[in-house]
């Protein structure tokens, strides 16, 4: 999984897994976009205005937490 974020756009992609060629992608609501591919497996999601929807809960910060380990780590969010 790879989180990128665009700050000149202000767009967030989470990647599960590598595109095929062929995806479609659904339109969620005006913030949210989901990758689909024809099999029905999901290969990204698409988060615009991500600053917004990802910067309110930790302070500016991604926290990426193992819930079988209980380990952590952040990364701070441009601004």
């Amino acid at each position: 999984m790879k989180l990128t974020y665009d700050p000149t756009h202000n767009v967030a992609y989470i990647s599960l897994k590598d595109k095929p060629a062929e995806v479609e992608t659904i339109r969620v609501s005006a913030d949210l976009n989901v990758d689909i591919a024809p099999d029905g497996t999901v290969y990204g999601i698409e988060l615009l205005n991500a600053n917004e929807q990802l910067a309110g809960v930790h302070h500016g910060e991604l926290l990426v937490v193992n819930e079988a380990s209980g380990r952590s780590s952040s990364v701070k969010l441009p601004a």
